[in-house]
This record gives structure tokens, sequence and C-alpha cells, in this order.
């Protein structure tokens, strides 16, 4: 069997929904984050590459330890920048070619409104005054074929629908 992992830039919600309907394991990256980080995101301070770069590691490490017993991952992650999606891909030499990322295609408007109401509910650290901060540091590099989900209109089933259509996954079992 081969062991992929895919990187849903979505909130845990489509992660952990993607991941049941895979039968794979889930990992949210927030969980992984220090307590010092999530204070920071709390006071709507944006992480420096010094609060990011362990947080990642750390997520790498998970991964590797999934990847070697053979285990699909879906990780729902923001992996904003190459470099970022670069320290996730090394999880694992062997399996670069089979990490793949999902990215939301909405307006900042329609995702600020979305955490804003996450954040009201307790499910997320970071208020939506963080999501510009986010979208800056977004880069998107059409060579990694990095799928885009309308995560605008869709519902989340409708998403995970989508997800599970996009040709990696045929080609990831």
């Amino acid at each position: 069997m081969n062991s992929h992992i895919l990187s849903v830039c979505f909130n845990s919600t489509i992660g952990e929904m993607l991941a049941k309907v895979l039968n794979n394991s889930f990992l949210d990256a927030n969980d992984f984050h220090s307590q010092s980080n999530k204070e920071k995101m709390h006071q709507g301070i944006p992480l420096s590459e010094e609060d990011r770069i362990p947080w990642l590691e750390s997520l790498r490490d998970a991964l590797r330890e999934r990847l070697a017993g053979g285990k699909t991952v879906v990780l729902s992650c923001s992996s904003l920048q190459k470099k970022y999606r670069e320290i996730l891909r090394s999880s694992d030499s062997n399996f670069v070619s089979a990490v793949k990322f999902v990215l939301p295609d909405a307006k900042a408007e329609v995702l600020a409104e979305r955490l804003k109401k996450r954040a009201e509910e307790g499910k997320h650290f970071m208020p939506a005054t963080l999501l510009q901060s986010q979208i800056d540091l977004l880069q998107i590099d059409d060579s990694e074929g990095t799928f885009k989900v309308d995560a605008a209109t869709l519902s989340p089933r409708a998403i995970v629908n989508d997800i599970k259509s996009y040709d990696f996954m045929i080609n990831s079992t």
C-alpha cells in the first residue's frame, strides 16, 4: 500500500470529514502549536518565522511517524508558503511526490466570517483580524499542483466530495 499526505488548508471539520470518508488518519495542525503560539495568535499577533518553523517541524515528525506505519494522512494545515510545504514534504524523501495540497477558493470576507464564527464558538484561537496577515503570506505555485476547491458556495460535504474526485486522489491508493 502506498502512503500519502493530503494537506487541506481548511478548518478541521473538512479535514476530519475527508479522513473519515477516505478511512485515513487525521491530524489537525492546530494541535501542534505551542501554547505561546496560541496565546500570540489569540492576542492578534501574527506568528514569526521563529514561531512557525518548530511547529512545522513537529508536524513533519508526526507525519513521518504515520507514513512509516504505512498510513495515508489527512492534515488540516495552512502551510501558506512553499518553503513551509517543503518542510511537510520532507517527512520522508520517498513520499515527496505523494504530498498533495488543497486550498479553499473564497474571498477573504467569506473566510473571515467563518473564522470569526469559529473563534466565537471557541473552536479556534486565532481571531479573524489575523486572516489578512495569512493571506499576505500565501504563496501559490502552480507547479506544485495545488488543488483549489470552491469554499464560497459549496457545503462541507460537497467540498469533501470535490476533493475526493480530484485526480491525485485516484492515483494515491
